[in-house]
Formats: structure tokens, sequence, C-alpha cells
């Protein structure tokens, strides 16, 4: 108790004091609330303690519209809060209300010369700004008056009233305030770089400054003052915890050029993968020892996914350029089998290549995506003198590059047999082609190819390359079935296969 009392005294001597000081001071809350007062404050302002209580300073004291030294004021203020460290400005030009001999309250150019002081708690909490001003106005006016007589006596009044001493404050103050305004572009050009960048501070890599950029790579906000260990768990395991140590402990920077980095980029979604261009640079104190990490680089992951799919398409290329060289070569191997006179294989072959090429141009405009049935039974019905001739009947049935590259050529096939021997050998035959699909969950496609008002088909004696190759092609390359009847009414063909690979 009894401490507890010596302490209440200690209190009360120091309250006393404060306010007996015939230096003018104010404390002011992190809202930049006033807190307190002493009376040499109250005394220099004109104020009374209860009209300045609670409010903000900046409303209590408006420099009279001034805004530029009102801003002066307020960044001293700003900067002991942000670094936590004393602020003074040597000279301000700051004018205040004061009641004239009437009362009323005019505004008074004044200068000032002020120190900000943090006061922190036992915690080391900043809980107050302290402000000791003295009022210099007499002294700035004393010297102007000097400066404006004769220089010898100028001169030597000037010594007197310390005339030097305040233009080398107010040299010292501009080049702070030079310095502080490149210290604000260059800090608002490090968080506007288009590239990622972060400081990392000590041993334990706790983020002292990141930029927009960083956070939209990593996906989230707010890890000043986190270790990155603790800020970025999802790194675990990919080996960037360790990079960033070697960095710290050897003094040798390093440099990632398309390095894939996992990162959990919201919140409880999936790990997203990333490549990144990057460095480590190692940041020396003024002794010359590592004091953290400068990180800098940029989202590649679109260059490399881009390249990756080129790659892909163009190996895709490869192996469709050899797939129709293969298709090219067996097509004239086969047509020359049958033909043996050169004008009938020249024929024959032209008419097989132009029936290729014309699946592999549809194939290009929907970028090798596939095509609808229809389309691919489009260049047949044109090339037989259109929908009179040939008859298309059935939904839209997508169907991917494989099956459309196999039933173009199995409905070329089917054409020209009818062109030679079948419906369209004759002015009013026709080629109805009709198809469904039946069973959504494992959808087949069920097609005919119907042929009427043509000479009765007779079954060959033979089976040549067309025939072969349509068989071939349903069975073997769509996984179908196909059954072939020929009869007094004409040619019919029954074709089914599944729309899905491996159904």
């Amino acid at each position: 108790m009894d401490d507890l009392v010596k302490a209440d005294d200690r209190a009360v001597d120091l309250a006393t004091a404060f306010d007996a000081s015939p230096n003018p001071y104010m404390l002011l809350t992190p809202e930049l609330r006033y807190a307190g007062m002493n009376q040499a404050y109250l005394d220099v302002t004109r104020r009374r303690r209860e009209d300045l209580m609670g409010r903000h300073v900046m409303e209590a004291f408006d420099a009279n519209g001034d805004t530029t030294n009102a801003d002066l004021l307020r960044h001293s203020f700003e900067k002991v809060l942000a670094t936590g460290e004393t602020d003074r400005i040597a000279i301000l030009h700051y004018a205040i209300p004061l009641p004239d001999d009437a009362g009323a309250l005019r505004y008074v150019d004044k200068y000032w010369s002020c120190t900000h002081t943090p006061v922190r708690d036992d915690g080391g909490r900043l809980r107050f700004i302290l402000q000791h001003t003295t009022d210099i106005t007499e002294l700035h006016a004393l010297r102007s008056q000097a400066g404006r007589g004769r220089a010898d006596e100028g001169q030597a009044v000037d010594a007197l009233l310390g005339g030097r001493v305040m233009r080398q404050a107010e040299d010292i103050q501009e080049k702070n305030r030079q310095l502080e305004t490149e210290r604000t572009r260059l800090f608002e050009l490090f968080l506007q770089a288009p590239g990622f960048i972060a400081v990392l501070s000590g041993p334990d890599h706790v983020f002292e400054l990141t930029n927009a950029a960083y956070a939209t790579v990593i996906g989230r906000t707010g890890v000043e003052g986190r270790t990155l260990r603790d800020a970025l768990p999802d790194l675990a395991g990919q080996g960037f915890y360790e990079l960033l140590d070697n960095v710290y402990q050897t003094g040798e920077p390093y440099e990632g050029k398309n390095q894939k980095i996992r990162l959990q980029r919201t919140p409880d979604g999936p790990l997203e993968d990333l490549f990144l261009n990057f460095i480590y640079q190692p940041i020396r104190d003024g002794a010359g020892k590592i004091a953290g990490i400068f990180v800098q680089g940029h989202d590649v992951t679109e260059t490399v996914l881009a390249a990756e799919r080129q790659k892909l398409m163009i190996d895709e290329l490869n192996h469709r350029v050899k797939n129709t060289l293969a298709t090219v070569q067996s097509i004239a191997m086969q047509t020359a089998r049958h033909h043996p006179d050169p004008k009938g294989f020249a024929e024959a072959f032209q008419s097989r290549l132009m029936s290729l090429s014309h699946t592999h141009d549809l194939l290009t405009r929907s970028h090798w995506e596939g095509a609808d049935l229809r389309a691919v039974l489009q260049h047949e019905t044109d090339a037989r003198g259109g929908p009179t001739r040939i008859v298309p009947n059935g939904p839209p049935v997508a169907l991917d590059p494989a099956q459309v590259l196999s039933l173009g050529m199995v409905f070329h096939e089917l054409a020209t047999n009818a062109g030679k021997y079948g419906a369209l050998s004759t002015p009013d035959g026709r080629v109805f082609v009709d198809w469904s699909v039946a069973d959504q969950r494992a959808p087949r496609l069920h097609l005919t190819w119907r042929e009427s008002g043509g000479p009765p088909a007779q079954p060959p004696q033979k089976h040549g390359f067309g025939s072969r190759l349509i068989e071939r092609n349903v069975r073997h390359d769509l996984a179908g079935e196909i059954e072939l009847h020929y009869g007094p009414e004409g040619f019919r063909a029954d074709i089914s296969m599944p729309l899905r690979r491996g159904e």
C-alpha cells in the first residue's frame, strides 16, 4: 500500500510539474485528439482547457486555410505514429486564431519551433504524442527587421538574434522536406511497380513491406509483421524457405527462372500452380552485415503455359500430319491396286484427296475441336447436286476430330458408289440419310444410308478398296458396327457407333 501511495504521489508530482512548466506542452491521442495540455500551452494559444479536450488538433487550429503548412504539421504527427520516432519542425509558419481587444477571434501569423515525441505505455504501445512548441514569432520579426537595415548592422543583429542558426535550420528543414518528398515518391513507385516486390527482415524472414502485385500473386494481404513461414505455410516442402535461409546465411543472391510454386490463393481453396521469375537479393546494413532480403520478380504463368500449349500443339500437329500422310499413302496404294490404268487412278485418288482435304478444312475452322455430323455430310451433299439428291435428317450430333475424319471418308465412299452404281447414277434417284442418338448416359449413334429411285442393288462380285475402307473405318476406327443390304429397292447401309471413346 505504501508503494502504491508513493506511486500515486509521483504521478501527482509529475502532473503538477507538467502543468507548471513555462514551456508549452500538449498531448494528443493516436487519433490526433487532445488528451491534455499545460497552462503555458493554454496561455500561448489563449484557449480554455474544456474547449480543446477531445477535439481534433487540425480542427481546433486549421492554419486559416493554409493547406501547405497544415499538411506539414499533420505529416509530422503521422510520421511519429508510423515510425514511433521523434520528429521536429525547425520553423513552422502557422496562423492561429487569437482574441482581439474586443474579444473577437482573428487569425494572427505565428512562427513556431515544434518537437513531437512518442509516449509509450509499459507494454511499448504508443499511447500519446507529446508536442513541445516554442513561439519564435518575435525572433523571426527581429531578424527580418535586421535584414532591412545597413549591411553591417544587419549582420551584427542577425548574429545576435541567432539568424545564422535560423537560416541553417531553414536549410536543413528544406532539405529534409525534399528528402521526404523523394522518399514518398520512391515508396509510391515501390507500391505501384508492375512486378511483385517484398522486403524480408532478419533470419526469420519477417515481412516489412509488400506491394500490390505481391499480394495478387500470393492471394492474401496483411502479411506485414509476420514471418514467411507463418504467413505462407503452403510453401512448406517446396524449397523456398531453404533458398531464403541460404541467401541470408551466405549473402549470395538467388535467381529463379520459370520456377514452379504452389499457393493456396483463396481461403479453403486448392493449391494453384504458378510459374515465377524472381531474384532473392541480400540487404546489408551500414556495417555490411546482412539485415534482410529483397524479393523481386514477375508472374510468368501465362507465358509458361502458352509455351507448353504451343509445344503440345506442335506435337499434336506432327502426329496429325504423320497420320494424314499415312492415310494418303494407304489411299494411294489401294487406289492404284484397283485402278491399273493411270486415268482411273488419277480420278479416284484426286476425288478421295479432295474429300480428305474438305474434312481437314472443316476441322481447322473449329480449331480441331470437332464438327457436327450434318456439316461432315454437307460436302458430299453439295458435290452431288445439293440436298435434293442427298437428303439429311437428324438432330445435331457433335463428333470429335477422329470421328469426323473417319465418317468423312465413309460418306465419300458411299456417295461415290451411289454415283457409279446406285441411286445417284440416275436423274430421279435420291439418298436419304437418317440418324438418331440413343441412351444419353452412353450415347450411341444410329445412322441409315438409304438409296431410292435407282437401279436394283446387286451384291458386288468382289470387295473393292471403297467397300473395305467403309467397313474398316466403321469397325476399327469408330468401334462401331455396319450392315450392308442389297435389294431391288436399292442399297442400304445401317451404321451404329458409340459417340464417346471407350464405350
